[in-house]
């Protein structure tokens, strides 16, 4: 299944037998014709379990025998995660899988009867059609390493997330019932502001001890970086304190079971890390890329979940178009619009892209060189956000020649060509 829209519809010729299928969260439907968009039969409908997909292939070769046809694609309008299943069984049969976008089908539904109704068997039906006409994608189902990394992503975004929400509800506490806290601790993650929110969290029950009391139950726990002038000034800040003096008991069982989830996140976050790590050494390419100043572990790792194996692209503009970081304008006559990315793709390697040319501009002499020249330079100067994008596009570029070649970054490459960079830098 090949790239561009003539060698799609290439694919699809008269001895094609064309399946659209409306996926469901139980059950899907199914609808076959040719290339000519002449139907077969009636409508299929079959569970999202393995005797549901047996079925669906017992009536997918009915068909052929009948209509003599030696080639079967299937496609689907992808919903949340519901197709995934069948997508894998189909193509560890060896069957040929595409998908079409919702909104292709949400616009041509009207083409055939002229009425907006919608259901799932029409569904299937405006399916087939748009891959009768080639307008269609072939999904990335990633396996191996590719797959395994994808879901160790995910889980690593879900830690995170949770982990920020802990966070939050932890200072949701502390400022409820000891807002004074930060006085004495810059941070409530250091050493001795933990530990002084595992033993003695709220401000009834520090001034109940002295300060020598509080720094010896600091000691078995701190070895440094604290002694009774911290001790005191807790003390003394505790007794001004005008922090929430009710319902106590089970608040410090709230800011228990709270720190018990942090420090078991923090766990899961770091052994999943270094899983991860270990995972990307086997990657080619990915060595080199880490080697590059700026650019972290995560962030690699986030590429190769999102687009799999790089030796599988044959331009790096497939990368960018699938990042959703390609131009799109809108122009008549004479206006011609504002130019934007189109953001059609995968959200999560556009953001990942995104987060990382941040410290590269920041930290990577030529990133930071190519960054001042596109906002400085004397024709079409690109605003910040401009530049930080088309650097996006540019990183995605470098990973892939060396996920392709494996070779080093070598930064003077990408000035090449470039006359105002010394310039620039000299001033």
């Amino acid at each position: 299944m090949n790239y561009t829209q003539n060698q799609k519809i290439s694919q699809i010729t008269p001895s094609t037998l064309v399946i659209g299928i409306d996926i469901a969260k139980d059950k899907h439907v199914a609808r076959a014709q040719d290339d000519r968009g002449i139907e077969f039969g009636k409508r299929l409908i079959f569970e999202n379990r393995i005797h549901g997909f047996d079925s669906l292939l017992e009536w997918v070769e009915r068909h052929q025998k009948q209509n003599a046809k030696n080639h079967v694609i299937f496609g689907v309008e992808p919903t949340g995660h519901y197709w995934l299943n069948l997508a894998y069984f189909l193509t560890a049969k060896g069957y040929d899988f595409v998908l079409v976008n919702p909104m292709h089908v949400k616009k041509s539904k009207e083409l055939d009867d002229n009425s907006p109704t919608k259901n799932d068997t029409k569904d299937a039906k405006v399916i087939a059609q748009l891959i009768k006409d080639g307008r269609y994608s072939v999904p990335n189902l990633l396996d191996g390493i590719y797959a395994e990394l994808r879901e160790g992503v995910k889980v690593r975004d879900q830690l995170i997330q949770q982990l920020m929400i802990t966070e939050g509800r932890i200072q949701n506490v502390i400022q409820r019932y000891f807002p004074e806290f930060f006085d004495v601790f810059k941070d409530w993650e250091g050493k001795a502001a933990l530990c002084t929110l595992k033993l003695f969290p709220f401000p009834s029950q520090i001034i109940e001890m002295e300060p020598n009391e509080v720094l010896s139950k600091w000691k078995p726990f701190i070895q440094r970086g604290v002694g009774i002038k911290r001790a005191t000034k807790l003390v003394e800040t505790a007794k001004k304190s005008i922090g929430i003096k009710i319902g106590i008991e089970f608040a410090k069982h709230e800011i228990d079971f709270l720190i018990r989830q942090y420090e078991l996140y923090k766990e899961q976050l770091e052994q999943l890390d270094n899983q991860i790590e270990t995972l990307l050494t086997t990657i080619p390419g990915t060595k080199q890329m880490i080697d590059i100043n700026g650019l972290g572990v995560a962030t690699v790792a986030q590429l190769f979940a999102e687009v799999g194996d790089i030796s599988k692209y044959s331009h790096p503009q497939q990368l960018v178009n699938l990042a959703g970081l390609s131009l799109r304008e809108h122009s008549s006559g004479k206006f011609k619009g504002q130019t934007r990315i189109t953001k059609r793709g995968r959200s999560g390697l556009r953001r990942a892209l995104y987060l990382a040319i941040r410290p590269l501009v920041a930290h990577n002499e030529t990133f930071k060189a190519l960054h001042h020249y596109y906002t400085k330079r004397s024709e079409r100067p690109l605003k910040k956000q401009q530049s930080l994008i088309a650097l996006c596009c540019k990183l995605l570029r470098v990973l892939f020649v060396i996920g392709q070649k494996q070779c080093g970054f070598d930064g003077s490459k990408l000035l090449q060509g470039l006359p105002q960079i010394n310039t620039l830098q000299a001033a």
